[in-house]
């Protein structure tokens, strides 16, 4: 790669020349003061002190003269990823009608039967179809491991790949991961294949140059080149996502692909595109190398992915938020619900803490903890600052392996039959939790708050989604057990210059926490 130096000293125009000027001045007053020793003296010195005094430059990296020898030399550790699925349908064929005692009856029936149907005509089977899809993915080992994406391989009853070389070998998939999509293949071969590094991601930066190899459209091994456009990009594909973002053209075959830095090291793993069209528009995401360099170590020696517990469910803190609990900024994670007997309930972790800090790192947004957490060493202690109450609470938690948890049984809405006395505050109709309230909304023997029993519509209650059926069992992270209480609590709050209020909501079987303005009605 070739470099310039941009040097402000070399000045053109009007300005060069009248520093000239100055310079050739400067000149005729020394030789006509000293001589022509002193001249030839007092010029060396200038010229040394012009060496020591720093220059304004700019070091700029140009373009590369080309790509085609780092091209050539990692072309080979890419593979096309092919698969073939199998699917199964049913054809549904009517046999025809006829007249009770017709001819034709017995001979239909008969051949529908023997083409697998139930002699009725119906669920005839058709032929099994064979549905193929195609990737990319790249060789980390010699002996024949290879990376690729999960959604490249999932379903798939046969995997195959080529190499550069023309050469097709079956693939066995070692183990998947869905939450990043990353899975690992390998192949048998008696050569040595040829592999590459992974390199650290967290070393690129935006506008850094950057290569994609894989297999577009079926076509083989194709070069694009491009830079770094961002980073730590979420697109919602997953709880962990943090992807790099390159304007290097990827498209449909692409996915398992490489990206690599101009040392020819894997920084990401092409898996997705940003195209209404479905074609390559210049915005392309990879998995960063720091990720995948992780998951598929485990997946090579466990066979899965191992990730760090903390066993809460988290918030994003809104501006609405932090301006109910008085703090400056909405940074942070709000900790909505605390599983019983997880490592945040056993460290004391509570429902309405805030999240600050794991383990040195601040958490500045909600979505960089889970991140965080699964990538903590299972077994490790670790410190954690959360606010309560607007105090830094320092907390000890050991971290625990995830597991995958059961889904929660939503809890249907049912009327209650008390006569109870109702009062409408923040856009709501509340109500206190009787006996009947409890056993017709399956609410748990222990559960306290006050039962939301209307919703005002076009409140912001109702557009944040609050329903009839919901128990407010928190306001502003002190719990309230009856309808005075709650308004009770919201009176303090306003007479105190707070112009939000912070709920925690029980709601089919989960807590969330939401702001509302307390004066919004007026």
């Amino acid at each position: 790669m070739t470099e310039k130096v941009l040097s402000h000293t070399n000045l053109a125009g009007p300005q060069g020349l009248v520093l000239n000027n100055v310079s050739a001045l400067w000149a005729k007053f020394a030789f006509a003061s000293c001589g022509a020793k002193g001249f030839l003296k007092i010029g060396l010195l200038a010229v040394m002190l012009l060496g020591m005094m720093p220059v304004n430059t700019v070091m700029a990296r140009g373009t590369p003269d080309g790509f085609a020898e780092l091209s050539e030399e990692l072309l080979p550790a890419v593979v096309n990823v092919y698969t073939k699925q199998t699917v199964k349908t049913q054809r549904s064929q009517q046999m025809p009608q006829f007249p009770p005692g017709s001819p034709f009856e017995d001979f239909f029936k008969d051949f529908f039967e023997r083409r697998g149907g139930n002699g009725e005509g119906n669920g005839v089977p058709a032929k099994p179809r064979h549905r193929t899809s195609l990737g990319s993915g790249f060789i980390i080992d010699s002996t024949g491991f290879i990376v690729t994406n999960n959604h490249v391989i999932e379903g798939a009853d046969e995997v195959s790949v080529k190499l550069t070389d023309g050469t097709e070998l079956e693939a066995k998939i070692l183990g998947r991961d869905k939450k990043t999509d990353l899975a690992v293949l390998k192949v048998e071969t008696d050569k040595r294949l040829t592999a590459v590094k992974w390199g650290d991601s967290r070393k690129a930066r935006v506008g850094d140059w950057v290569l994609a190899i894989g297999n577009p459209y079926g076509l083989g091994g194709s070069v694009t080149a491009g830079i770094i456009s961002a980073r730590n990009r979420d697109i919602n594909s997953g709880p962990y996502d943090d992807f790099i973002q390159t304007d290097a053209s990827i498209n449909r075959g692409n996915s398992g692909g490489p990206m690599f830095n101009m040392k020819g090291e894997v920084i990401g793993i092409n898996t997705a595109i940003f195209s209404p069209s479905g074609g390559n528009i210049g915005i392309g995401f990879a998995i960063p190398s720091i990720q995948a360099e992780r998951v598929v170590s485990q997946l090579l020696e466990f066979g899965k992915t191992r990730r760090g517990w903390l066993g809460v469910k988290i918030q994003s803190v809104t501006d609405d938020m932090a301006e109910s609990l008085g703090l400056d900024k909405a940074e942070g994670a709000l900790v909505a619900s605390v599983s019983p007997d997880s490592p945040a309930d056993k460290a004391g972790m509570r429902a309405g803490d805030i999240l600050i800090k794991f383990d040195g790192k601040s958490i500045k947004e909600m979505r960089e903890l889970p991140r965080i957490v699964a990538d903590t060493e299972i077994g490790r202690s670790v410190k954690v600052i959360v606010l309560r109450k607007g105090k830094e609470r320092p907390l000890r938690v050991t971290i625990e392996e995830l597991v995958e948890d059961a889904a929660v049984a939503a809890v249907e809405d049912e009327e209650s039959t008390d006569n109870l006395v109702q009062e409408t505050m923040l856009g709501m109709e509340l109500e206190d939790i009787t006996s009947q309230t409890r056993k017709a909304l399956k609410l748990p023997d222990d559960l306290e708050g006050v039962v939301v029993a209307g919703v005002t519509r076009g409140s912001a209650a109702a557009e944040k989604g609050v329903r009839r059926g919901d128990v407010i069992v928190e306001i502003t992270q002190e719990t309230v057990n009856s309808l005075d209480a709650a308004k009770s609590r919201i009176e303090s709050l306003r007479a105190a210059g707070r112009n939000s209020v912070l709920l925690r909501i029980y709601s089919r079987g989960d807590y969330r926490h939401l702001a509302l303005k307390i004066d919004e009605e007026k």
